[in-house]
């Protein structure tokens, strides 16, 4: 049975049979007081899809046409019969991943395969056969094929197989995944959903991760938030913040992150950022022409400024002390892209984390000595034992405070009744769990900051439209997750108190949620700073979604 968005999805389709509706008209006239992202609207495609029996990659009822739209193509009948004639069956399911043993080509490359997630095509690529499955996050822009032409790198890897079912992929907008304009290049959250997309295409329900640089992030957030995936989690060379702070020394300052934004633009096409990547490899002739050709193949030179701008928004160090799972972080001691200091402050606001230092000055792994640090991951990932399913997980939580006669307990009130539809109808389409709606402690919870904080707008806008005095509250942090009962723990508090220090036709968020969706195109102005417990929380108001 379809929900009641998928089914408006599908009927305004079908009332247009044959003919290309675009996405953007498809939310305008199917939502024109909702804000809905593409992901949003490619779930519900999705769940069409699952409905009809339709393969996406050979479709036979709906076609999607890359980030334009959708054409429904009815199925022609004879006019003698009611027999549906289709112009060809549709394939067989292509078989699972799983258990098949991954095929390498000709030149050494294992087979590249894609992975759908939303509207997005991700290419990942499986090698080995090892009792664990292993995720590799590459960090900032990758490309799967030109992996293996660097030899080292390709070592590198084998031996990560050697012990593991090894599963790498190409985040979104880069290598050989879709790219995106440079508008939507992938937040830390759709970055999520790719990890998931991948281990799912894969039949992985749990695997170890491996977050490099800039995929460190990614690897933290996921492994937070979905500690029941993840056995354990491995860093190098990775960081918490990438700008420069008062708390935070460590990082380029802003300056000289516009001054590299500018490197990127004039050199793009050469060897860029080699000299602090690899030190000991800078003035190896064939090295350098690898480097520059992966960074070409990997993005653009908008592409890579467009990245690296927004991954200097990040900053995590809120969610490192909300990590359950098993944590190594490896850095080495004289690494020139991001400073000892920065793995050794992470690895200390990790609980129970394990931090080893490394000779060297090479910041790519594969550089210098990577034995040593291949020698600790497989250590480590060797001696994790099996969990018992966490109780606590990182998750974004949202209040919305109603006027007291829309509460469910007023369902003979047609009023109350058509706004809790609405509200569940929101709580739904950006993927949240259900919480307690008649006293709103919390509403829902989300496992993406950007969809939490889009819900929350659009109930508030559409409390507004009906004239109601309504306002809502977002922060992410560790949640207490027990069966039969409601989410529990300091992040609901202070979300609860956070709501009560706003006004009216407001929605607040935290810090943590405003550094946590960098990259979404939603605008933040400062509200006010609540203090709870002798802590101060700046608080921002949501501008526009």
């Amino acid at each position: 049975m379809l929900a009641p968005k998928a089914f408006d999805v599908l009927a305004f389709l079908v009332t247009r049979s044959n003919q290309l509706v675009l996405r953007d008209q498809l939310m305008k006239e199917l939502w024109p007081d909702t804000f809905v992202d593409d992901h949003a609207l490619s779930f519900q495609i999705a769940e069409v899809r699952k409905a009809l029996g339709d393969d996406p990659k050979a479709p036979v009822y709906i076609e999607t046409r890359p980030r334009r739209g959708y054409r429904f193509m009815p199925q022609v009948q004879d006019q003698g019969s009611a027999v549906p004639v289709k112009a060809a069956p549709a394939p067989e399911p292509a078989p699972a991943i799983t258990g098949i043993p991954p095929r390498t080509l000709q030149d050494g490359v294992p087979e590249t395969h894609y992975a759908r997630s939303g509207d997005v095509n991700i290419a990942y690529q499986v090698v080995g056969e090892g009792p664990m499955d292993l995720v590799f996050v590459m960090g900032w822009v990758s490309h799967l094929e030109y992996f293996w032409r660097e030899p080292r790198f390709a070592r590198f890897l084998r031996r990560l197989s050697s012990f593991s079912r090894l599963i790498l992929f190409d985040k979104r907008g880069t290598g050989l995944s879709d790219r995106v304009p440079l508008n939507q290049l992938p937040t830390l959250e759709q970055r999520m959903d790719d990890v998931r997309a991948v281990m799912d295409a894969v039949g992985s329900r749990r695997a170890a991760i491996v977050g490099v640089s800039e995929g460190g992030p990614l690897s933290v957030l996921f492994s937070a938030t979905h500690p029941e995936k993840v056995a354990g989690l491995v860093m190098i060379g990775s960081y918490a913040r990438r700008l420069r702070d008062v708390d935070y020394p460590w990082g380029p300052t802003s300056a000289e992150r516009d001054a590299y934004c500018k490197q990127i633009n004039a050199q793009w096409g050469g060897p860029v950022g080699i000299e602090e990547r690899a030190p000991s490899l800078a003035r190896d002739a064939d090295f350098r022409n690898w480097w520059a050709t992966y960074l070409r193949m990997g993005a653009s030179p908008g592409a890579a400024e467009a990245l690296t701008r927004m991954n200097a928004e990040i900053d995590i160090r809120p969610i490192l002390p909300s990590l359950q799972v098993p944590t190594l972080v490896i850095h080495r001691s004289e690494d020139k892209t991001l400073l000892v200091e920065e793995g050794r402050f992470m690895a200390s606001l990790i609980r129970d984390a394990r931090f080893l230092e490394l000779p060297g000055a090479d910041h790519l792994p594969f550089v210098g000595d990577q034995d040593a640090i291949l020698e600790a991951t497989e250590d480590f990932l060797s001696g994790l034992s099996s969990l018992p399913q966490a109780e606590r997980a990182l998750a974004t939580t949202l209040f919305l405070d109603m006027p007291e006669t829309l509460r469910p307990r007023h369902a003979g009130n047609p009023e109350a009744l058509a706004y809790m539809g609405r509200i569940r109808r929101e709580i739904e389409w950006f993927r949240g769990r259900e919480g307690d709606l008649e006293s709103g402690a919390p509403l829902a919870t989300f496992d993406g900051p950007a969809r939490a904080v889009r819900s929350a707008f659009a109930m508030v806008a559409h409390g507004l439209r009906m004239g109601m005095e309504t306002r809502a509250a977002v922060h992410t942090g560790e949640c207490e997750f027990l069966p039969g009962s409601p989410p529990a723990g300091f992040t609901v508090e202070l979300t609860g108190r956070m709501l009560a220090s706003t006004g009216t036709g407001k929605v607040v968020v935290s810090r943590v949620v405003r550094d946590l969706v960098a990259g979404s195109g939603i605008q933040f102005a400062k509200h006010n700073v609540l203090t709870l417990d002798g802590e101060d929380w700046p608080l921002f108001e949501v501008v526009s979604c």
